[in-house]
């Protein structure tokens, strides 16, 4: 299955449910949906040989080491560097080629700045065996605790202080309109370092905006699973992205990657039932647009 806008495979992000960690089970069930797409874990050296001799595609998959890549210290961050290198090598000759990360510090406490330089040395080390395994590295943004590059300040200043044409971007307008930064704007500045999408969105919930805010956590009223009081995460057809304009940009940007759906939306979490329908109903609205 792939998108009406173009031609871009789709599939999903395997989040580990129960139903997902079956892997033969999981890829039955992608290839009878038509689905063409996995994004694995940290599990990719071992897991996505299976997924690409059954035919599929592994949209990215998780980086082995997060946090200690950007520890304050030097010898630790030597040693993720190490063992991420190895894995980005194991992952690649499975056939695995982008690889996902958020950029969490191992100690969100410190400033910003003096992280951001040790993420800085950490991946412009790492950078060399990207190139020699002509992988990429896509940066989702998720804006959580101490996360260092979500806005298109930080992409920027990373890209730019890195160097390298193979890190970049995991494009997801969900988490920049939770932030109030236009998702379209964003990608016409960065569509040149996307390597990766995730078919997610995002709603903001006016009524809940006015009666709560967006600065302080509700006294009373509970949140939304996957958001808070006056937003929430969404699959693709739900919230307020106009998907037609993106993946016409992806077309006219020449992006030759694929769309997965990521699925974090209150209501399609609770059963297996719920879980695959939140993946098909994104999948097939994302194959229509």
């Amino acid at each position: 299955m792939k998108t009406a806008t173009g031609n871009f495979p789709l599939g999903w992000r395997r989040r580990n449910y129960a139903w997902e960690q079956d892997l033969d089970g999981m890829i039955a069930w992608a290839l009878e949906n038509d689905l063409e797409v996995v994004d694995l874990g940290q599990d990719a050296d071992r897991d996505a040989k299976a997924v690409a001799d059954a035919g599929l595609r592994v949209g990215s998959a998780d980086l082995a080491v997060w946090h200690e890549m950007i520890s304050p210290d030097a010898g630790a961050r030597r040693e993720a560097i190490a063992r991420n290198a190895e894995y980005v090598r194991d992952c690649a000759a499975a056939g695995a080629k982008t690889f996902f990360i958020v950029m969490l510090p191992e100690d969100p406490a410190r400033s910003r700045a003096e992280n951001f330089g040790y993420m800085v040395d950490s991946y412009g080390e790492l950078s060399a065996t990207f190139e020699e395994c002509g992988a990429s590295l896509a940066i989702e943004g998720w804006p959580g605790p101490g996360s260092l590059v979500c806005t298109p300040e930080t992409y920027r200043a990373f890209i730019e202080q890195v160097g390298s044409g193979n890190m970049g971007v995991n494009y997801d307008p969900s988490h920049l309109l939770r932030m109030g930064i236009d998702p379209i704007r964003f990608l016409k500045d960065f569509v040149g370092q996307v390597f990766h999408v995730h078919g997610k969105d995002c709603m903001i919930i006016d009524e809940n905006l006015y009666q709560y805010g967006n600065l302080q956590e509700a006294t009373f009223g509970t949140p939304f699973k996957y958001g808070g009081m006056n937003w929430r995460y969404t699959i693709p057809g739900h919230g307020l992205s106009d998907w037609k304009i993106i993946l016409s940009i992806l077309q006219d940007s020449g992006y030759n990657g694929c769309i997965s759906i990521e699925l974090e939306d209150h209501y399609y979490d609770d059963t297996e039932y719920d879980q695959k329908l939140g993946v098909l109903q994104g999948v097939k609205f994302l194959a229509g647009s």
